[in-house]
């Protein structure tokens, strides 16, 4: 029925606050719907008609009674709001344990073993908007040569440095370094490379972020179609994400716009198998530095991109739409992850059209979906299912025109 799947993550783009979001500090976050308010409505027409207004209320997104697309929304089991998780669960693993964070900074003593085994020296060593931090310290990484080392409400150990005084090579084997110490009580779920470049008073971060994150620690549905032969293809931040893992063919993509144009060229490179995709903007860029208004641009901006790869679709295809948390940027006393609802949208075009998938309980619903449409087995256990989860496979087959 279905030889290709696409899944198209919107970074961040949560759709309201989950049950136990006030544990997090999250308390009414809802990243689309209130960006939508905030700038008087969004223009997402595209996304409208596959039903992104029947999930929950958006301003300028309104309901519609023929969604083309079947349409819920999903809860994460795993404790925490970072991407990694996020995307694992996504992809069939469940942490149980949510990944270490500092939010006093790093212990000094797995500083120094860190600053010795890289031959380097670190500044900085708090929790910090990235862009301020750079702003605070770029000066003095400049005049010293001391690594800016920053993190966040996220597992992540991140370290910036202007690619004029630490070249990115250099810069990414120090990441590499990190990445092998951070095990244990201390296995981040990333080590980001945070390059800038610019004068003091104008630094800027370019786009050669790179993550260096932990490997899932049971097979993924990208694994499990590996091991099947069929053809994994990840565009933008995927591949990072999944440390490689499982994944056949990396597409480099820094920007929304890269990650929609790419993907949507792949549709005639790759005709079966899985697409896996992340817009990273909506994160990286605005919901992280609380740009209410760019976010909303960037949203109507992947609404139009999204109308060519709609229309490129075949009739094996099945399209995904979904988010790894929120960052709700109206927030105005955080810049870190909401612990929210994420948006489901699927589609194809003979699939039942308008089917509420409801509220999914996990994340892993779509993994657990995937493995059924592409009839993959556990050679150990056939008889058992390869994911937690519940497939909607049936729900969104069964009106089939």
């Amino acid at each position: 029925m279905f030889t290709r799947a696409i899944i198209l993550i919107l970074d961040a783009c949560g759709v309201g606050e989950l049950p136990d979001a006030a544990a997090y500090g999250d308390s009414g976050a809802a990243t689309i719907p209130h960006v939508a308010k905030e700038l008087g409505g969004l223009a997402m027409p595209n996304s409208g008609r596959l039903g992104l207004g029947n999930i929950t209320a958006i301003d300028g997104v309104p309901p519609t009674e023929t969604p083309s697309a079947c349409y819920g929304k999903m809860a994460e089991q795993s404790p925490g709001k970072d991407s990694t998780s996020g995307h694992w669960e996504i992809g069939g693993v469940i942490l149980k344990q949510a990944f270490p964070v500092y939010p006093d900074g790093f212990p000094d003593d797995l500083v120094q073993r860190f600053e010795q085994a890289a031959g380097v020296h670190m500044i900085g060593n708090c929790p910090a908007s990235g862009t301020e931090i750079i702003k605070e310290l770029g000066a003095r990484h400049m005049q010293t040569g001391g690594i800016i080392l920053y993190t966040s409400a996220d597992s992540v150990f991140q370290l910036a440095a202007h690619e004029e005084i630490i070249p990115l090579d250099r810069l990414y084997e120090i990441c590499r370094i990190a990445r092998e110490l951070l095990t244990g009580e201390h296995a981040v779920g990333r080590v980001i490379a945070r390059p800038f470049v610019g004068t003091p008073g104008n630094f800027t971060r370019t786009t050669n972020r790179h993550d260096f994150s932990l490997e899932p620690p049971s097979p993924t549905i990208l694994d499990r179609l590996q091991m099947a032969g069929i053809p994994t293809v990840s565009v933008g931040k995927i591949y990072d994400l999944f440390a490689g893992r499982g994944i056949a063919t990396k597409i480099t993509a820094k920007t929304n716009a890269e990650v929609m144009a790419n993907l949507t060229a792949e549709l005639d490179i790759t005709p079966e198998g899985l697409l896996f995709a992340n817009c990273v903007d909506f994160d990286m860029l605005w919901g992280h530095r609380n740009d209410v208004e760019s976010f909303g641009r960037g949203l109507e901006e992947f609404d139009r991109d999204l109308e060519p790869l709609l229309n490129k679709l075949r009739d094996t295809d099945l399209l995904i739409i979904t988010a790894d948390h929120g960052c709700d940027p109206t927030m105005k006393q955080s810049t870190d992850h909401t612990r929210e609802y994420v948006p489901l949208l699927v589609y194809n075009p003979r699939i039942a059209r308008g089917v509420d998938l409801g509220t999914r309980e996990v994340f892993a619903d779509v993994a657990a979906t995937l493995a059924e449409v592409f009839a993959l087995k556990d050679p150990s256990a056939p008889g058992e299912p390869l994911f937690p989860g519940k497939s909607f496979l049936k729900e969104i087959v069964r009106c089939i025109a």
